[in-house]
């Protein structure tokens, strides 16, 4: 299995990036390409006290590096050297088998969907995170790559969220509930409506396990193993998640720092809240896959460190032999929205 990084995308590139790719390079047998800067690789390589490339891996140069300024639309033609295209050019003439960027969400998404391509038949490519539920997992499919949805994009998304919560999180029957502001199928607006009713008819169909509306609250709750939505609201609400975890996070270290009681209570939940703030860290999961792309693609946090990158790697991996493209691309005219179906959007 081949994997390819981005070594020049994030806040953190390219020393961040290096030092992931060496730890993911000691915890699994793979090859990894760090496109970039040559000098600088080497460079932020030296610094981890590495003077020889490992077996393994490999750095490919590309002198160019896509800015988180640069307009998404106009980086393939004005920065075709930069090592985002160069990286996805190389996935797209078959010398990888992945592609990790923690660099432009926007750029990769629109660099992936004109170099990579999408699947045939699918309409959008979206980002799709596992986050964490008092059920175990569960995936939120779009998180921000596709603000504007139409009906048939929320149902494409629960098809490939299903076939994503199968494949990675071993869930035989995923629930598959759509995002909206109450458990009625005629709340929300037009485009929850008539998600709705093709998620419905599509699930009597047997296609997917559609249990209707889910509200936000009860995402974390674990009320369902899917959740669909358009990319604006998704975002708004894996953005409120996050920010929740930093809060409760910080209100704990508070308390217990209090006084000489609450400090030796914190002795005597240490490894519990360890686990708490593993659980809600983001670095643990790795990175964000695109969905509906021809080959595997994670996009990895912007603020990426090594263990952040070192987890992209792993979860690339992962992708790869899951299976999950080939999933998608066999089903392709189970995904593609029926005339029946659309008469009744």
């Amino acid at each position: 299995m081949r994997i390819i990084i981005d070594a020049m995308g994030g806040d953190n590139a390219p020393g961040e990036i290096v030092a992931g790719v060496l730890r993911a390079a000691r915890m699994a047998d793979m090859e990894l390409v760090l496109v970039g800067r040559g000098a600088e690789v080497l460079e932020a390589l030296k610094e981890k006290g590495v003077t020889n490339l490992p077996k393994g891996m490999e750095i490919a140069n590309a002198e160019d590096v896509v800015d988180m300024h640069d307009d998404p639309a106009t980086v393939i033609r004005k920065r075709r050297d930069s090592s985002l295209v160069v990286g996805l050019r190389m996935l797209a003439d078959g010398k990888g088998d992945a592609f990790i960027s923690a660099g432009s969400t926007g750029a990769v998404l629109t660099a992936a969907t004109l170099i990579v391509k999408r699947i045939p038949g699918i309409r959008r490519a979206a980002l799709a995170p596992v986050l964490p539920t008092a059920a175990g997992k569960c995936v939120l499919v779009d998180c921000g790559a596709n603000a504007e949805c139409t009906p048939e994009f929320l149902l494409q998304f629960g098809c490939m969220g299903s076939f994503f919560a199968q494949r990675t999180l071993g869930i035989e029957k995923p629930r598959v509930g759509l995002l909206n502001i109450g458990a009625e199928d005629s709340k929300g607006t037009d485009l929850q409506r008539a998600a709705y009713g093709m998620l419905q008819r599509l699930s009597e169909r047997g296609g997917i396990h559609f249990i209707g509306n889910i509200e936000g609250r009860d995402v974390m709750l674990g009320g369902a193993d899917v959740v669909v939505s358009d990319g604006f609201s998704g975002n708004i609400l894996l953005k409120s998640i996050e920010g929740t975890g930093k809060f409760m996070s910080d209100q704990l270290k508070g308390l217990f720092m209090r006084n000489a009681g609450t400090k030796l209570a914190a002795l005597l939940c240490k490894q519990g809240i360890r686990d708490l703030k593993r659980l809600m860290d983001y670095r643990e999961v790795g990175g964000t896959p695109f969905l509906g792309i021809t080959k595997p693609i994670v996009k990895a946090h912007g603020s990426s460190d090594a263990l952040a990158i070192s987890n992209a790697v792993r979860q690339a991996a992962e992708a790869v032999s899951s299976g999950l493209v080939a999933a998608i691309e066999e089903n392709i005219d189970l995904i593609t929205v029926p005339k029946e179906l659309e008469h009744h959007a």
